[in-house]
């Protein structure tokens, strides 16, 4: 992986993914067979890609593991497919909350007036985001 090379890489196998530790850290994890980062890795990493904005009434809801519902959803990269895995972040600070899995487009979450859009897979307060290395 470009940019990893000096860091200390370790893997660990869960139930639902496989953990990737950086030098100690859960930074990244695989899921079905792709790497994504955790919500921990996304805010180091300072990601721009496959980000999904929500509004500050949606805030709570996410960081207590819900799945994002289209009326929250205030932006959303337009290149996110159905499927993707995307970056759940509030609105005033851009700061990750979430991983999810995309359940429908990009443009498709901002422009619903209802129906679930992301899957949350992972999220800040979660067993994982408490995990101390």
């Amino acid at each position: 992986m470009a940019g990893l090379e000096n860091e200390v890489l370790e893997k660990i196998t869960l139930d639902e993914y496989s953990l990737i530790l950086v030098n100690g850290k859960p930074l990244l994890f695989e899921i079905e067979g792709q790497l994504f980062p955790t919500v921990r890795g996304a805010l180091e990493m300072k990601l721009q890609k496959r980000l999904v904005i929500v509004d500050k009434g949606a805030v709570r809801f996410v960081s207590n593991g819900a799945d994002i519902m289209a009326p929250g959803v205030v932006e959303a990269d337009p290149e996110i497919n159905e499927g993707d895995l995307v970056i759940i972040v509030e609105e005033t600070h851009r700061k990750p909350l979430a991983i999810g899995k995309a359940l429908m487009e990009g443009p498709q979450m901002v422009e619903a007036d209802s129906g679930k859009a992301i899957k949350s897979i992972i999220y800040v307060g979660d067993k994982l985001w408490s995990m101390e290395l």
